[in-house]
């Protein structure tokens, strides 16, 4: 029988609490960590006090895709990758580090979070499978998530080009008829917490 070291079981609880304080889901929980299923429920508990949400991860690559969330999606995945390739950085250790990263940048851009942890964790498990890429913009020259394989000759991203309804979302309309009523608005982060 082989002693588990308590440096790596100390390690594997305090990833385990980063990933759930930043909202990760319990299946991933259970496959970036070594700890039982039993553990990480109770650990989830005590933190959050109350059980982790049932229910299906995202399965479909289309997400990534749309509009807003190729945006986002391609910021994160932009900033795991310098992480990843140019700081020397493991691999948990550069996905937490640059979701808390994205998360900054959505604050100080007063944006509404369209990627959260467990899709952004869905989008690097995309990335390892090959299923997504990242193809060059031809306009702007930033790189934005792609379906793998997608013909990446005459690329415009959704920044150069947005689609005609870019940007018109229920939060939105809701803060200009706040503000053409006089009323205060406060950014979409301070009701997130």
């Amino acid at each position: 029988m082989t002693e588990k070291s308590l440096v790596n079981e100390m390690l594997q609880v305090q990833l385990a609490i980063e990933l759930i304080e930043l909202g990760a889901r319990l299946q991933v929980l259970e496959t970036e960590t070594d700890l039982s299923r039993g553990r990480l429920i109770r650990l989830y508990k005590e933190l959050r006090g109350v059980s982790p949400p049932k229910g299906m991860l995202p399965f479909s690559t289309d997400w990534f895709i749309t509009w807003l969330p190729n945006i986002h999606s391609s910021l994160f995945y932009g900033i795991y990758r310098q992480l990843l390739d140019n700081c020397g950085c493991e691999r948990m250790e550069a996905f937490v580090k640059a979701f808390r990263l994205y998360l900054e940048q959505v604050r100080l851009d007063e944006t509404e979070f369209v990627l959260g942890l467990t899709r952004a964790w869905t989008l690097v498990r995309f990335f390892e499978s090959e299923m997504l890429e990242m193809i060059q913009c031809t306009c702007c020259g930033g790189s934005f998530v792609a379906h793998a394989h997608a013909p990446a000759r005459d690329f415009v991203c959704g920044i150069c080009q947005p689609p005609s309804r870019a940007g018109k979302t229920r939060k939105r309309r809701e803060s200009e008829l706040q503000m053409a009523a006089g009323e205060p608005v406060l950014p979409a982060l301070c009701a997130k917490g």
